[in-house]
């Protein structure tokens, strides 16, 4: 199973982490879990590159494992758009956790 938690502060998401493998399907041909990775490292990827922030993370694939974390010092314009940006993120998450509960468990603190 992929667990994934989600970490906010004041409303906004400030730390994902991801562990696990879904074992959904074999290495290589398990959509559930291309489809968690290429979400929270496509929100990550935007963090960076379109709003333009450092973002602390750290990733293991043998392990199945993302973890990132937000800056708390951001401005309000840049928050807002990390705001968007993770939100998305987690919309995603959300509904492939809904279809494939056995397989990703999203965890919100």
């Amino acid at each position: 199973m992929t667990n994934i938690i989600i970490e906010r502060k004041e409303g906004s998401i400030i730390q994902v982490e991801c562990y696990g493998h879904t074992d959904y399907a074999d290495a290589g041909e398990d959509i559930v879990c291309a489809s968690v990775s290429s979400i929270t490292q496509t929100a990550l990827l935007g963090l960076k590159t379109i709003v333009g922030i450092e973002v602390e993370s750290l990733r293991d694939d043998d392990l199945g494992y993302l973890k990132f974390t937000i800056a708390d010092n951001l401005g309000k314009t840049k928050r807002h758009e990390c705001d968007i940006i993770l939100d998305t993120m987690y919309a995603g998450l959300k509904d492939i956790e809904s279809g494939f509960s056995k397989f990703v468990k999203v965890e919100d603190k």
